[in-house]
């Protein structure tokens, strides 16, 4: 039995069609988040961080965290690590309560994504 062989032809005709459906999957989603979603702190960070899992464009990201009240305690506009992979906001010093991330990206293949988590922080107010 002979095993078929790939003609130039059809290598020609089929390789775009795979770098398509490679493309198309890649979109931009959190990998690790800091602090953690669910996270319950003791200690308020000073930075929230998501890393993700494909680099992000610079002029599209957003990273807000906002407390029960919905004001928005970031200090400064988001950073992105120099690899495109992190994306990083100083926050105000946060009181014991609820916060939501809400964050949004495009990923170098231009796919939106966006989405949201909470942590709490737990103590004495400082």
């Amino acid at each position: 039995m002979k095993t078929p062989k790939l003609t130039p032809f059809a290598i020609i005709l089929f390789a775009p069609l795979a770098l398509g459906i490679a493309v198309s999957w890649a979109h931009s989603f959190p990998e690790q988040e800091i602090p953690a979603a669910g996270q319950v702190l003791t200690t308020p960070p000073p930075t929230v961080s998501i890393k993700y899992d494909a680099p992000i464009e610079h002029l599209f990201a957003k990273l807000d965290v906002v407390d029960g009240a919905g004001n928005d305690l970031a200090v400064s506009p988001p950073v992105i690590s120099p690899d495109g992979f992190t994306l990083s906001v100083q926050v105000k010093p946060l009181q014991p309560g609820d916060y939501t991330v809400k964050w949004a990206v495009v990923c170098i293949d231009t796919h939106h994504t966006e989405g949201s988590y909470s942590f709490t922080i737990v103590g004495k107010p400082s």
